[in-house]
């Protein structure tokens, strides 16, 4: 057993301390706080580049979408490969190349793409790039988390970096920008320049605040065989029935955060005659509620099962709520109802209870591999990925055919189908019918890791 084995065993054999029972690795504290930082600054830009695009650059609704369905399929790619590649040169150097990827980029965007040549192609190619930023960033930590956590308490470990997640994209994001345009009065374009501060600055105090060493270093013992390292997650995905479904069920999870971001901005505007700030403050509410209860699923995922909280409290709320952002503003505004706005902000924070009740998806992911954590959240990262572009994608695909009503109804439905996929995961989580994959089970790995033997 290797050194970082022997004392991640002790750790595990010791009392615990207050920040074990709140599943919270000590000493990872200064990258949650980086990565709500960084997560701030890339959420600032989520729901005002589309009506900026339209308004300042000619951009249609489809073309928008295409703009970031561009940019969703790097952070799909990205996704994907950030745990291989955190358990072949470390979390922390993944980290490293996901920041200065999204800071080189955003400034080509910004300064020369929007501000110099206002260039349409320049515009898709370095948005585009700049999508392989955020996922090395974000994902490198997830995968460091899965590697030192204590494995009693994963889920609620996991569910800290969710409360970090989505503390910043899209909660205080939505927030900063709202603050921005309707208090500072800025130009949305001068918006997105403090969100490249808000990156730089949570990118220096995860980097320099941790000195966790595990995460320091390759978590594989053989990280020589690069092509088998990163190849892992890609056979276990086509191997394992399981770990496909894992990636469509996180998928479907965040299409509609994506895909809202195109249209509702317009919907809000055009049919409801509210405005874009409003739109951000429902954005800010879905995911402050989500936040807490980030925690409280990871912790009830742990006790009433992985797969049963999915499916009805992640999936099955997911798909209600959803069908009333629309369908409860609509009918109240034609009526007239002077609530009809505080109504859909509360309909709202229903949703963002439901996509809380996905947390336990990523603990599921890693039982299928659960000593090589990196290649099992492949599958998972890749379902994150996808959604970034298959909800723009859909948009531009399908708005100009089902307008508004008949994006939401989709959504809805993708719910539902991803409420049958979290069913059939029963049996990954031990005491609950079922235990995770035998190693003979899953397909040849290069080598175990070692921070995660037991």
């Amino acid at each position: 057993m290797s050194p970082d084995a022997l004392a991640r065993e002790a750790a595990n054999t010791r009392p615990d301390s207050f920040f074990d029972r709140l599943g919270l690795p000590r000493p990872l504290i200064w990258g949650f706080v980086g990565l709500t930082l960084f997560m701030i600054g890339d959420g600032v830009e989520t729901n005002i580049l589309a009506p900026y695009l339209t308004d300042a650059h000619g951009f249609s609704i489809p073309l928008a979408g295409s703009l970031v369905t561009v940019y969703g399929i790097a952070v799909a790619i990205a996704a994907f490969f950030s745990a291989a590649l955190s358990d072949l040169w470390g979390p922390r150097k993944v980290m490293i190349i996901g920041a200065v990827i999204w800071i080189v980029f955003e400034v080509l965007f910004l300064a020369v793409a929007l501000a110099a040549s206002s260039n349409t192609v320049l515009i898709f190619v370095s948005y585009g790039l700049r999508g392989f930023g955020y996922p090395f960033f974000a994902y490198g930590f997830l995968v460091w988390i899965s590697a030192t956590a204590n494995a009693k308490r994963l889920a609620m470990s996991i569910g800290w970096f969710y409360v970090a997640f989505s503390a910043g994209l899209p909660t205080l994001g939505a927030a900063t920008a709202s603050v921005s345009l309707d208090l500072f009065g800025l130009s949305y374009y001068q918006t997105l320049w403090i969100s490249l501060i808000l990156v730089v600055a949570g990118a220096a105090v995860a980097l320099i605040g941790v000195k966790e060493k595990t995460g320091r270093a390759p978590l594989v013992e053989n990280s020589d065989q690069v092509w088998s390292t990163l190849t892992f997650g890609l056979k276990l995905l086509v191997t394992d029935r399981r770990a496909l479904l894992v990636m469509l069920t996180r998928m479907i999870n965040s299409i509609p955060t994506y895909g809202m971001a195109i249209f509702f901005p317009a919907l809000f505007v055009d049919r409801f005659q509210w405005s874009v700030g409003q739109f951000l403050i429902l954005t800010t509410v879905i995911y402050a509620v989500n936040i807490p209860c980030n925690l409280f699923f990871g912790w009830l995922g742990d006790r009433l099962g992985w797969s049963r909280t999915v499916t009805w409290c992640g999936a099955l709320v997911c798909a209600v709520s959803m069908l009333g952002l629309y369908v409860v503003p609509d009918y109240a505004v034609s009526q007239g109802w002077a609530a009809a706005y505080p109504l859909t902000l509360l309909i709202g924070a229903v949703f963002g209870i439901g996509l809380a009740g996905f947390v336990p998806l990523s603990a599921i992911a890693v039982s299928l591999a659960p000593k090589h954590p990196g290649a099992a959240m492949s599958s998972y990262n890749l379902g994150i990925g996808a959604a970034v572009f298959a909800g723009p994608l859909l948009v531009a695909l399908l708005y100009g055919t089902l307008g508004a009503a008949g994006m939401v109804y989709l959504f809805a439905a993708l719910y539902l189908v991803a409420g049958l996929f979290a069913a059939a995961l029963r049996g990954t989580q031990p005491g609950f019918h079922g235990v995770p994959a035998p190693a003979a089970d899953a397909p040849a790995a290069p080598a175990p890791v070692a921070a995660t033997t037991t």
